[in-house]
């Protein structure tokens, strides 16, 4: 595929292997804080996209299909390439790659107006926090009757289950990568059956915890808490959701809202079916 922007010759297509480098440069100009690590990973349980010149890979875009809704996320142009119709080029093919599925995804308020443009709608909002982990941090109470534990290889099918049910989208591709890479994986349990878990994992800067499964905010804080006891020190990662009730909690433990993005779908949003819900997501661009 390949097109033609003004004066420039222009190619438009699928990434590659050897593109991530490239992209991963594309990125750190814009200070995103994103690893190639990071990058690596998007591309194994994505369809990415690239745009090319003589010079180089000036725009990526992903889409990633999870059952029947997809996530579209790290598109990126470069400064130079603003306001010549680039990322509406590259969003079309992303949209075309999640044909058959209801899209959604995260944008910045610079963003926004473009996804309005194609239909997408706001349903929720996300907040990135983030900070050096103090010493100290003491795992918050459960209610009666529920247990945390470190999960392992045995608790995945159901974890992967939990994952899915709780979210409304097929969650098996994107948490089997996840679950390869996590440093530090713990769960909540009542009467037996898993009804939450959180991850902590290599990310951009430091860590990352995300996703976090749980009934109640009393639970997400306890796991988040566990995982946090052992990385002080560590710069860590977190994004919540608007209606999670953690920010404020973890602005006691020295973390700062840095952002805000919003979280928008091209048809009904995704609605999990269990007493179980996200509080934190993978990433802004996974959902």
């Amino acid at each position: 595929m390949s097109t033609t922007l003004p004066h420039v010759a222009v190619r438009l297509r699928p990434m590659i292997d050897a593109d991530l480098i490239a992209a991963h440069a594309l990125s750190q100009k814009l200070k995103w804080p994103h690893r190639l690590e990071d990058w690596q990973f998007m591309h194994s349980v994505s369809k990415g996209f690239v745009a090319e010149d003589e010079q180089g890979i000036f725009a990526t875009a992903f889409c990633c299909l999870q059952g029947d809704f997809s996530t579209v996320g790290l598109v990126i142009v470069a400064d130079e390439r603003q306001g010549q119709g680039v990322g509406r080029k590259m969003m079309n093919l992303a949209l075309e790659a999640s044909a058959g599925t209801t899209a959604t995804l995260a944008a910045t308020a610079a963003g926004t107006p473009l996804y309005v443009s194609q239909g997408f709608v706001a349903y929720n909002q996300l907040h990135q926090y983030q900070g050096t982990v103090p010493a100290g941090v003491v795992t918050s109470e459960l209610e009666p009757g529920v247990t945390l534990r470190l999960l392992d290889s045995h608790d995945h099918a159901a974890l992967l289950a939990l994952a899915s049910a709780a979210t409304g989208m097929d969650r098996q591709p994107v948490m089997s990568g996840i679950l390869s890479i996590g440093e530090v994986i713990c769960g909540v349990e009542q009467d037996g059956e898993l009804i939450g878990f959180a991850v902590l994992r290599p990310f951009g800067r430091g860590s990352c915890v995300g996703p976090v499964i749980a009934e109640t905010s009393r639970q997400a804080r306890a796991m988040i808490s566990s995982l946090l006891q052992g990385a002080a020190g560590c710069f860590v990662r977190i994004d919540v959701t608007q209606n999670s009730g953690l920010g404020g909690w973890l602005e006691t433990f020295g973390f700062t809202d840095v952002g805000a993005a919003v979280q928008m779908s091209r048809g009904p949003a995704p609605k999990g079916s269990s007493a179980s819900e996200q509080f934190a997501v993978v990433t802004q661009a996974l959902g």
